[in-house]
């Protein structure tokens, strides 16, 4: 709207007079550089024989220096160009085969970029899951995480790190539990996250170099690395990796096929932090309790197994009591529980006594049950309902894509050895990656085809509309390129960026493709060549510009400066890379297109007719 308002008035006020000169300019095309450096030379000469001038004008003088030389230089790069462009529109067979031969090696280039479905981003921290051997006591845990540490603070220098922070075991309050990580699910589980200063190397590095040291020094322990970020968190869907691959079954048989696609999954390049969630051979106590006998003593498995929970957990879950001390007014919430020094061995676990309201006196736990130890899961998941074996896989020094797609393979070679009732799907960051894909390539899609149905209302033809987007194949070229030499894979912000380098490119084609038609529509006699190559010449500088303005608005955010840059430099990258050469293509590639495919007459539509008329009536009431 403004450009169509405020613009045009701007320009009468602002430039007034100088139009006509304009006009002339344009009309004489590039001007002879010996009789500019003639007008040089004597503009030279006038000045110093003019008095002197004040600072205001010393400063409008040099400024007007530097315009007239920057005018100069583009004439003289105007003047190559029309003379590529002619030739350009002298060899068209030349033209397409090379245009043809740059997208062939451009598109052959897609399956080496990789994909994403966001830019890893450097968060300058990092969350270390530790997992003990089951069955290992929270003391113990604390212990081997005390080495843990000392690992970490040997790859890392001190004054790198910020603060180190370790969570061992599971929560006890309720609430905590339902929000807290669920990667921890015993007292042998924790995680330690630790955060660096800002002046700190690559946190992927220190990643790297841990899960090798680590590896190497706790053979027994398991150890995998989590989103440290809020945002990597979100995209995993609260997954600790953004690959799951889930097995869902009731079968028991579901467990081994989880730990075969492990070790297949683990084989896979740039696939790292491989293990199974679920543990199912956690050493625990089973106790038999007699029903006979407990029946004739007038006691129930109930109360066996409340008498146990207090025993061993406390009363502070399952019966909260409190004491008040009338002193100073404070309820104290007490709790019974039997000291674990005193609960050392399976002795004394069976000579905890058993209590009930009926009964005279306690009665043995030894003499009502038997213990025996045995296996058992650590922890069970459902997935609608049904159980599922979780195997996570985490990714390095490869793109998310291309480990997805061997994943993929390695997931489907097992189908057919899946029990009845079993299923496999892979879920996680990846599956919102692919969705993520299609429905920005459909999008794309959908916007070139809707801006082509524009263009043909608005142009009142069908061939216009395909010669302006003749600009955008170059512009996806440069897109490609620019993404392998920057060694940025495909993600959403490239993308996004593609999206906005083709609605430029469009744009630019636009100028060119109007501007011919204005010249034929201006004079009859000139031809498709003639007038492409004019549309060139003329709008040389708007489209040069335009490319230019956004290129350099972009740059910026292309070098991934500044803490989380790394999240938009693919935008800025896939713009400069797409503008770099759609602009080329609209410069030459366009007027050629032009040229063969508005080789007939012309023939103005309406509004133009008009428009003439209207010019060619003003011209002759001025004339007269």
């Amino acid at each position: 709207f403004l450009s169509r308002t405020v613009v045009p008035t701007m320009v009468r006020f602002l430039l007034g007079g100088h139009l006509d000169e304009i006009d002339t300019s344009l009309a004489r095309g590039v001007q002879d550089l010996d009789g500019s450096q003639e007008k040089t030379d004597n503009r030279h000469s006038a000045e110093q024989t003019a008095p002197k001038q004040s600072m205001l004008g010393r400063i409008f003088s040099f400024l007007g220096s530097i315009h007239e030389k920057f005018n100069h230089l583009f004439e003289k790069l105007r003047a190559r160009y029309v003379n590529g462009l002619r030739w350009c529109l002298e060899h068209r067979g030349v033209v397409f085969a090379g245009m043809g031969a740059l997208l062939l090696v451009s598109f052959s280039l897609v399956p080496f970029l990789g994909r994403d479905f966001f830019p890893a981003v450097d968060a300058g921290q990092f969350r270390l899951h530790v997992r003990a051997p089951a069955g290992t006591r929270l003391e113990s845990t604390q212990e081997r995480f005390f080495q843990v540490g000392h690992a970490i603070r040997d790859v890392i220098p001190p004054n790198e790190i910020q603060n180190v922070l370790d969570n061992i075991g599971l929560p006890t309050s309720g609430i905590n539990l339902a929000f807290g990580d669920s990667s921890t699910i015993s007292s042998a589980d924790g995680e330690i996250l630790v955060a660096l200063n800002p002046k700190h190397k690559p946190t992927a590095q220190y990643v790297r170099i841990l899960r090798e040291k680590l590896h190497h020094d706790f053979p027994d322990m398991e150890f995998f690395f989590s989103a440290p970020d809020i945002v990597s968190q979100i995209l995993n869907f609260g997954i600790p990796a953004p690959i799951d691959i889930q097995i869902t079954g009731r079968d028991p048989k579901g467990y081994d096929i989880a730990n075969q696609i492990k070790t297949r999954v683990a084989q896979i390049p740039g696939a790292v932090d491989v293990h199974v969630h679920q543990l199912v051979h956690g050493p625990d106590l089973r106790v038999n309790v007699d029903r006979t006998k407990a029946e004739q003593i007038g006691l129930s498995q109930s109360n066996v197994a409340q008498t146990m929970l207090i025993s061993l957990s406390s009363s502070g879950q399952t019966a909260p009591n409190y004491w008040l001390n009338f002193q100073n007014g404070v309820n104290y919430q007490v709790a019974v529980q039997t000291p674990q020094y005193k609960m050392d061995t399976l002795q004394d676990l069976q000579n905890t006594p058993v209590v009930a309201a009926n009964l005279p006196r306690p009665e043995l736990l030894g003499n009502l049950a038997t213990i025996e130890r045995r296996e058992s899961p650590v922890i069970v998941n459902h997935y609608n309902v049904q159980p599922v074996f979780d195997v996570l896989a985490n990714v390095q020094a490869r793109d998310l894509g291309g480990v997805a797609d061997e994943v993929n393979k390695v997931v489907d070679s097992f189908k057919s050895k899946l029990p009845r009732g079993t299923f496999t799907s892979i879920r996680g960051q990846v599956q919102s990656m692919n969705s993520s894909f299609a429905g920005l390539g459909g999008g794309l899609i959908f916007a070139i085809v809707l801006v082509y149905f524009l263009m043909v209302v608005n142009f009142q033809s069908w061939t216009d509309p395909f010669i302006i987007i003749m600009a955008l194949p170059g512009a996806l070229c440069g897109i490609i390129w620019m993404l392998f030499l920057s060694g940025t894979t495909l993600n959403v912000p490239s993308l996004m960026g593609a999206i906005m380098a083709i609605g430029v490119a469009t744009a630019n084609s636009i100028l060119v493709v109007t501007f011919a038609n204005d010249e034929r529509c201006a004079h009859e006699n000139k031809n498709a060549f003639d007038a492409a190559l004019a549309a060139g010449y003329t709008r040389l500088r708007p489209v040069m510009m335009t490319a230019l303005a956004m290129i350099i608005g972009m740059l910026p955010m292309a070098l991934g400066l500044g803490e989380g840059g790394e999240q938009n430099a693919p935008l800025g990258r896939a713009v400069i890379g797409g503008l770099l050469v759609a602009t080329v293509t609209t410069l030459f590639f366009v007027p050629v297109v032009y040229s063969l495919l508005r080789k007939k007459e012309f023939t103005c539509d309406e509004d133009e007719q008009f428009a003439r008329q209207e010019h060619g009536d003003a011209a002759e009431g001025g004339a007269q």
